[in-house]
C-alpha cells in the first residue's frame, strides 16, 4: 500500500468537515488558533510545483525554490554535505553527493514511497521555516495552489503536511489564484502550464466548479522527456539527460517558424560537439498545443453563448511555459474558426499564482475561506 493509500484509509475514518469547521486549538499563549484572529499572523500563498515552489508573504518576502530534496548518500557524502536534508538549487549543485527526490509529480505529492512523504513535509517545512525566521517567529497561515482537479485525497494529505507548521491553511486551484491575481473573475479562461500539469479553468463570475476546470499532464516534464528522446533519435551518439533537455528546452522553447537556427553544444564521448536541435526542439514544444485547443474550445462551449464572444478576448497563459515563444500566436489562429481570438501572456508567470493566492488571503475573511476549498484551521 502506497502512503497515500495509507493516509485515505486513515482520512476516510474522520469526517472531511475536520478540515472545514473544526474547533479552535489553544496556543501556548492560550490565543484561539481560529482563522478569524489572525492579525498576528504572516499571510502567505504558496504555488507549489513540480518544478519549482514559489511563497510570496504580505510582508514582502519572496521565495523561489527548485522543488527537489537531496539527501546524503553515505557517511563520505555527510562530512562533505552535512546530515541534510539540502533543498532547491543547492542540492542540485552538490548532487554528487546526493541521492535527489523530486517529490511532488503533476503538481502533488507523489505517492511512490514514504520517501516521497517524508521529503515534501520537509521541502513544505524548510519554506514555511524560512518565513518564520524572517518574521520573527510569527504564526504562518495562507493559501496553497494545486492542480485544478487535484484529487480530495491528495488535497487532504497537503493539509495534512501543512497543517504542521501552519496555523491555517487554504487549498484552491492554481488556475484560479491567477485569475484573481489578475482581477479576472468572469468571461475568462486561464491555460497555467507548469512542469506537471496544464490547467484550463473557466472563470464565470465564482469559484469555478469541477466542470470549469480541466487538468492534463503534458506539460514541462512530458516535453523535457519528448526532446531527451528526439534528440537521442537523431544523434544517437550524443550524451543528453532530462535535466540537460530542461535546460535546453527553458531557454530556446518555441513553436512556428524559428527565428534562428537552435544549436547546442552536447558531448560525445566526452568531447564537445555542435548539434542543430531546431526541428527536434520545435515538434516537440508544438506537440501540446493540440491538447490545449481541445480543452479551451470544450469550456468555451460551457460558457453562456452571450458570453461566448468575449471569454474568447480574454484568454491567459500563466506558468513556466507560457514562456515557449510563439505559443500564444499558434493558439489563436488555432481556435480562428470562433471567430475574433485574443490570448494573452501574463507578466511574471511564475510568480503569479502564488500573488493571486496571498490577494486572496489578504481580501477575503479567513471565515469565508471554507467556501472557496480545502481547509483547516
Amino acid at each position: 500500500m502506497t502512503i497515500l493509500e495509507q493516509e485515505e484509509t486513515t482520512m476516510q475514518e474522520q469526517e472531511h468537515s475536520e478540515y472545514e469547521t473544526a474547533p479552535a486549538e489553544e496556543t501556548s499563549s492560550g490565543r484561539s488558533a481560529t482563522p478569524q484572529a489572525m492579525s498576528d499572523h504572516t499571510l502567505v500563498g504558496i504555488d507549489l510545483g513540480t518544478c519549482r515552489t514559489v511563497v510570496v508573504g504580505a510582508d514582502g518576502q519572496e521565495l523561489e525554490i527548485r522543488s527537489v530534496v537531496g539527501y546524503p548518500k553515505d557517511i563520505i557524502s555527510r562530512q562533505a554535505v552535512g546530515d541534510g536534508p539540502l533543498f532547491g538549487n543547492e542540492a542540485l549543485e552538490k548532487r554528487n553527493f546526493l541521492d535527489l527526490c523530486h517529490p511532488l509529480a503533476e503538481g502533488v505529492i507523489r505517492d511512490a514511497s514514504e520517501r516521497d512523504y517524508q521529503a515534501a513535509r520537509e521541502l513544505i517545512h524548510h519554506l514555511v521555516d524560512k518565513i518564520k525566521e524572517n518574521s520573527n517567529g510569527e504564526r504562518v497561515s495562507g493559501i496553497i495552489g494545486v492542480p485544478a482537479r487535484a484529487s480530495l485525497m491528495n488535497k487532504e494529505v497537503l493539509l495534512k503536511v501543512a497543517r504542521e507548521v501552519m496555523d491555517t491553511a487554504l487549498v484552491v486551484s492554481e488556475p484560479f489564484m491567477v485569475a484573481y491575481a489578475l482581477g479576472k473573475l468572469n468571461r475568462c479562461i486561464i491555460v497555467d502550464i507548469g512542469a506537471g500539469t496544464v490547467d484550463v479553468c473557466g472563470m464565470k463570475g465564482s469559484v469555478p466548479a469541477p466542470e470549469d476546470q480541466v487538468t492534463t499532464f503534458k506539460g514541462g516534464d512530458y516535453l523535457d522527456e519528448r526532446l531527451e528522446a528526439a534528440i537521442l533519435r537523431r544523434h544517437p551518439g550524443a550524451q543528453i539527460t532530462r535535466s540537460l533537455a530542461c535546460r535546453i528546452k527553458e531557454e530556446h522553447a518555441f513553436v512556428g517558424e524559428p527565428e534562428r537556427p537552435v544549436e547546442v553544444t552536447l558531448r560525445v564521448e566526452g568531447k564537445p560537439a555542435r548539434f542543430d536541435i531546431t526541428e527536434e526542439i520545435r515538434t516537440v514544444c508544438e506537440s501540446m498545443v493540440p491538447n490545449i485547443v481541445e480543452q479551451v474550445e470544450t469550456l468555451i462551449a460551457s460558457f453562456d453563448p452571450e458570453d461566448q464572444e468575449e471569454t474568447l478576448k480574454n484568454i491567459y497563459l500563466a506558468g513556466c511555459g507560457s514562456r515557449i515563444r510563439g505559443l500564444d500566436r499558434m493558439l489563436a489562429n488555432a481556435l480562428h474558426d470562433y471567430g475574433d481570438v485574443r490570448i494573452t501572456c501574463v507578466d511574471d508567470p511564475e510568480r503569479i499564482g502564488a500573488k493571486g493566492a496571498l490577494k486572496l488571503a489578504l481580501e477575503v475573511p479567513p471565515a469565508h475561506w471554507p467556501e472557496i476549498g480545502l481547509m483547516f484551521g
